[in-house]
């Protein structure tokens, strides 16, 4: 079969990408169920919302895998990743915000960062990977799916996302520390 790609149709998905696709559909299927528990036409922790979440969240610890496995992973393939958690984040915290205003902190962080760097130049450069940011990440995603559980008391929910938002203060706290000492040795050279 003879290769019907054009220069101009762009990279093809790679097979991480293809997870993070599937993710980033699942993220717009909650938020349409944020919608409508916002909206009372479905409870706000309905079981619909709870386990396509619960897949969306699991499926993050699977794209980067499969893009090492496959000797596929890109640099473009971890900023789609890492949007795309961003957005779920945002979604899911604006669903737990009702009986967990503060939530709405964990979604807002990322955009927060954004906008934090058009004004701080600083803030643009790049970070090395880091461990502890991914786990901060997965903790966020995985108090913010269980505070949408139904089956657990609303308090549960609200125990798990105050600290969750706290750890992620302080590791984006750390990272704008790294790179503003970046800047300064920079500037000092």
């Amino acid at each position: 079969m003879r290769n019907t790609r054009t220069p101009h149709s762009g990279p093809a998905l790679t097979p991480a990408d293809r997870v993070t696709l599937t993710r980033a559909a699942l993220g717009a299927v909650c938020a349409v169920l944020v919608a409508l528990g916002l909206s009372g036409v479905l409870p706000a922790r309905s079981w619909a919302l709870f386990l396509v979440a619960a897949v969306a969240a699991l499926l993050d610890a699977v794209d980067g895998a499969v893009g090492r496995r496959t000797g596929t992973a890109t640099r473009r393939g971890a900023r789609w990743d890492m949007e795309t958690d961003a957005a779920l984040l945002a979604v899911l915290s604006i669903g737990v915000a009702p009986w967990a205003p503060w939530a709405l902190g964990i979604g807002a962080a990322r955009y927060l960062f954004w906008f934090g760097a058009r004004v701080r130049p600083a803030w643009r450069a790049p970070l090395p990977s880091s461990r502890s940011r991914r786990v901060v990440a997965g903790l966020q995603a995985a108090a913010l799916v269980t505070a949408l559980a139904p089956f657990l008391p609303l308090w549960v929910g609200q125990s798990l996302t105050a600290p969750a938002l706290a750890l992620l203060v302080v590791s984006f706290g750390r990272d704008i520390g790294t790179l503003e000492r970046r800047a300064r040795h920079r500037v000092r050279n």
